[in-house]
């Protein structure tokens, strides 16, 4: 196979399992969005999904978000995990919202990535998710993934993107990025992995990492 028919495989594979993409974490629009991503750094989209509502009972506007302190905020989100950051990260983005964009949330990736505790991944999600600009946020899953595929060398996530953006179609890049993360959760794991189940894997995989596969099978 070529790079181009591995590519078109791979489209097409994640276009018949995931015809309609569900958003992983639960928001209501680009404020509660980005207040979900901040959380879910190493955290679980599942644990995230269970605390929002929580929070955003409270808060789900920055306005509202400011008349906490960071100790209630670090109290309420102390289950995702790093709470004591991201509060810090929460309350300091949402008086900056206030201050410098009258409470709503800039649609630009530069004043997205100034934000307290907002990082490149964190910006992409929100600029794909909330305004629905085209881009390839990088998470474990993709950077594994791509490298799995030999569709990129695994060296770094920034490098990872790039690959991402200049193999795939730019009008596929905010379907893409998602069906290739729930995929790496159903299908190709870190742990836990059947290759057996992992078609993508199996048909188009760099060949040290399915000879891998097979040695450590062997060895039982």
């Amino acid at each position: 196979m070529t790079k181009k028919e591995k590519v078109e495989f791979v489209i097409s594979t994640l276009k018949e399992l995931y015809p309609t993409v569900p958003i992983p974490l639960d928001h209501k629009d680009p404020y509660t969005l980005l207040i979900a991503v901040l959380l879910s750094a190493q955290s679980t989209d599942v644990r995230v999904n269970q605390i929002t509502p929580i929070l955003f009972a409270k808060a789900n506007n920055p306005f509202a978000m400011v008349r906490l302190s960071e100790e209630e905020i670090r109290e309420i989100i102390k289950p995702v995990g790093l709470s004591p950051m991201k509060a810090k990260g929460i309350y300091g983005l949402s008086k900056i919202l206030i201050d410098k964009y009258k409470g709503e949330v800039p649609a630009d990736i530069d004043a997205l990535e100034e934000l307290p505790a907002v990082g490149h991944k964190t910006a992409s999600v929100v600029m794909a998710q909330a305004f629905n600009v085209p881009s390839f946020p990088v998470d474990t899953h993709i950077h594994r993934l791509m490298y799995r595929w030999n569709l990129s060398n695994g060296k770094n996530v920034v490098q990872t993107e790039r690959d991402a953006k200049r193999l795939f179609p730019e009008e596929l890049w905010n379907e893409l990025h998602l069906q290739i993360i729930w995929y790496g959760r159903e299908y190709s794991p870190a742990r836990g992995w059947d290759l057996e189940r992992d078609i993508i894997t199996r048909t188009i995989g760099r060949k040290k990492v399915l000879d891998e596969y097979h040695k450590r099978k062997t060895r039982g």
